[in-house]
């Protein structure tokens, strides 16, 4: 196999033993035959594109993103359109874009994939100029993670954002309306609306069924529960996957889509904050981010909508 030039990008809050990790990397890639990486660390101030920018300038084959979903998206957002894949090294707490791909692997088979794998062009979504992988939205869940803190969610994990979930049950609901490729505006009374590259949260629960990252578009979700029933169908519906739509949970598709509300609300992309406003536009890239993938990745009897959605996943020796 001849020799990758790989480059190394993580987020040193997200490892608990740095060193130790750098010197697994080292063994692991020197076991493969492949050289030492180029080992670049996220700061606040810069949390991964400015460093994938850097790797590209050093000439590098290969990215490894190593840290949570909005370390993955600060990489991504360097390496759209370079043709330099990325590759995931799943260490934070959502990691949601491995999820919803079935890429949670070990340190030892994810290096593997890396090296040896193959490339798949995936879609990104722009909201407001901040490129994400995984979701970008306003209202509950983008004020959820704004609420959560961060000393929460490294002890708990995941159902650390319970906290901030209930501290944003307390707001009133937003006056929103929603246009998708310039069609009809829908308004509603809502909780949150929701833009997606691909549709599964944590522990199986997926928002968006027929969201797919490699199909040029992007899939919306507007919650719009009153009462606490309501919520309760809600949570039914995801739960089972249901597709069923009416006035509580409408889901759109599209390129292209304006998001308007009565007031300034929080918003997120990948579970970052970008920022409190009165409106976010997000629209698709196309193919715009190479993702190494296993090589024997099973694509099954619908070659496009299993391969990398809510409805089916990487499941090679399963």
């Amino acid at each position: 196999m001849k020799p990758i030039r790989t480059a190394v990008i993580i987020n040193p809050a997200k490892v608990d033993d740095v060193d130790g990790y750098h010197k697994s990397v080292i063994q692991a890639l020197a076991a493969s035959g492949h050289p030492e990486p180029y080992w670049l660390e996220t700061t606040p101030e810069n949390p991964g594109t400015g460093q994938a920018k850097q790797a590209i300038g050093e000439g590098v084959d290969l990215v490894y993103a190593c840290g949570g979903d909005g370390t993955v998206r600060a990489v991504a957002e360097g390496l759209a359109g370079t043709g330099v894949p990325l590759a995931v090294l799943c260490a934070g707490t959502g990691n949601l874009l491995a999820r919803n791909l079935g890429l949670t692997f070990g340190l030892e088979e994810a290096f593997e994939i890396g090296l040896a794998g193959r490339d798949r062009p995936i879609d990104l979504g722009v909201a407001d100029g901040h490129r994400f992988a995984v979701m970008a939205g306003l209202g509950i869940d983008a004020g959820m993670i704004t609420d959560t803190p961060e000393s929460a969610k490294k002890r708990l994990g995941w159902p650390a954002y319970a906290i901030g979930v209930v501290r944003q049950l307390r707001e009133r609901p937003m006056h929103v309306t929603v246009r998708v490729d310039g069609g009809r505006p829908i308004r509603r009374r809502a909780r949150m609306v929701v833009v997606g590259n691909v549709g599964e949260l944590h522990a199986g629960l997926c928002l968006l069924p027929d969201a797919v990252a490699d199909d040029g578009v992007l899939d919306v979700l507007i919650l719009s529960p009153t009462t606490p029933a309501d919520w309760f169908r809600i949570a039914v519906r995801i739960l089972r996957r249901h597709r069923a739509e009416d006035h509580r949970i409408i889901r759109l598709r599209g390129e292209h889509i304006e998001i308007t509300t009565d007031r300034p609300y929080p918003r997120e992309c990948d579970g970052e904050p970008i920022g409190v406003a009165a409106s976010l536009t997000v629209q698709v890239e196309p193919g715009a981010l190479l993702l190494r993938v296993p090589a024997d990745w099973h694509t099954g009897p619908d070659q496009h909508a299993s391969v990398i959605g809510c409805r089916g996943r990487y499941s090679a020796g399963r």
